[in-house]
């Protein structure tokens, strides 16, 4: 496009285009989180080292809505967090019950079977999401050890109910497994409360921050199950250490039991920290707890309000049950006759706003906006309404000027 800056070659330093990301994520950092991330490393067992992990794992107890004492970092992406919890929790052989309303779900059931489990699948059709009795009655007749489940989809943006279940699984004396990346900070999660055993999840959405940590939380149930496989490694075993008598972990670098016994109080050397990553994770849960869980998931709330309301008055028709729509994603229809991949090139290269279409069967059906983290506020979201609006009267989308603003506005009272 015209008027656009001279991009650098690969003998230059790297200087990524501004850009508002108001796709399903990843999402623009805070500040304060970039800010954390340029201090410089120190050695991972420097006491200023080990006070931050420390420090982390508690605030990410107040995150998590949870008391279990480990709760802490496994240093991948949010999909490394879910393969450290499966592999881990599953022994080849293990029955496990993946509930799938998306393409999470898909997710969790590869993972799970790459882990040697006999997997069984309960699924709905994307736009909806499992009800408690569908989960209890396949429960009674899988009888697995672990379900396995996606609280916030993003591929469908369905947000999927966790109280009842849990309560299910806790009579059932099934684990409870919760995939919560793309839904915590900005959707009720109460770990205790709804008896989830373990939870992982990734900064890159409504925890403001980049891919990169994945904190989790195990309760009681989960980690007993993990320590019964304690490993630990020739080169630094000794005397004291004691082997369990499950399967050794299929993975060397995601065994939660080695990784627990790194941030626990022997910190036994498994890998080298990712400090960066570390800094990073601290200050994306020190900023939602200093702001209250309970008011980030009202703003996310508000924000994600806003934007459906809008997009319905441009005209468009919302994709999905709307009353189990996550917080700060919205689905909506591409209409008819106007080009979607074409429409999302224009908002990029001329405004420089990114959101993004959906996979498998909704590819090219639907459009995926979000309201995360740091983006979740009054001025991205009229900013994203009032391009898309521009460009749906180029392809010559029946709508009327204003009214996106309007009814988003009266959102915010």
């Amino acid at each position: 496009m015209k008027g656009q800056l001279l991009q650098t070659g690969p003998g230059e330093g790297f200087s990524p285009p501004q850009r508002l990301l108001m796709g399903p994520g990843p999402i623009n950092c805070d500040p304060r989180i970039l800010r954390a991330m340029s201090h410089q490393v120190i050695g991972q067992f420097d006491p200023d080292m080990t006070r931050c992990m420390s420090e982390t794992m508690q605030l990410y107890r107040s995150v998590f809505c949870t008391q279990n004492p480990w709760t802490f970092l496994v240093d991948s992406t949010s999909r490394g967090g879910i393969e450290a919890c499966l592999v881990s929790l599953l022994a080849p052989g293990d029955k496990v019950l993946v509930g799938d309303f998306g393409r999470f779900g898909a997710l969790l059931r590869e993972i799970a079977e790459r882990c040697g489990a006999e997997v069984e699948t309960l699924a709905v059709p994307w736009g909806e999401v499992l009800q408690p009795e569908q989960v209890a009655a396949a429960i009674d007749r899988v009888r697995p050890k672990l379900l396995a489940l996606v609280q916030g989809d993003t591929s469908t943006t369905m947000c999927q109910p966790l109280a009842e279940i849990g309560r299910i699984c806790r009579e059932k004396e099934v684990l409870l497994y919760c995939d919560a990346t793309a839904s915590i900070g900005g959707n009720e999660l109460r770990v205790d409360d709804w008896h989830l055993d373990a939870v992982s999840v990734g900064l890159q959405k409504c925890l403001g921050g980049p891919s990169g940590s994945a904190p989790l939380t195990l309760g009681d149930a989960a980690v007993a199950e993990i320590r019964k496989r304690h490993h630990v490694e020739a080169g630094i075993r000794t005397a004291d250490h004691d082997e369990g008598e499950g399967a050794r972990i299929g993975s060397n670098y995601f065994d939660l039991a080695m990784i627990m016994d790194y941030w626990g109080e022997e910190r036994l050397n498994h890998h080298t920290e990712a400090a960066s990553m570390l800094y990073c994770a601290r200050e994306c849960a020190r900023i939602l707890v200093a702001e209250g869980m309970d008011n980030a998931v009202e703003r996310h709330r508000v924000n994600g309000a806003a934007l459906a309301a809008g997009l319905a008055a441009m005209n468009l028709q919302l994709y999905g049950d709307q009353s189990h729509r996550m917080n700060n994603v919205v689905g909506v229809y591409i209409p008819d006759g106007v080009d979607g991949d074409a429409l999302r090139r224009e908002m990029l290269q001329c405004y420089a706003i990114e959101i993004g279409t959906s996979f498998g069967p909704l590819h090219g059906v639907i459009w995926r906006i979000g309201v995360m983290g740091y983006n979740s506020r009054p001025d991205a979201v009229l900013l994203t309404l009032a391009a898309l609006e521009q460009c749906l009267l180029r392809q010559r989308h029946p709508l009327s000027p204003g009214a996106a603003a309007a009814a988003a506005l009266s959102c915010y009272g």
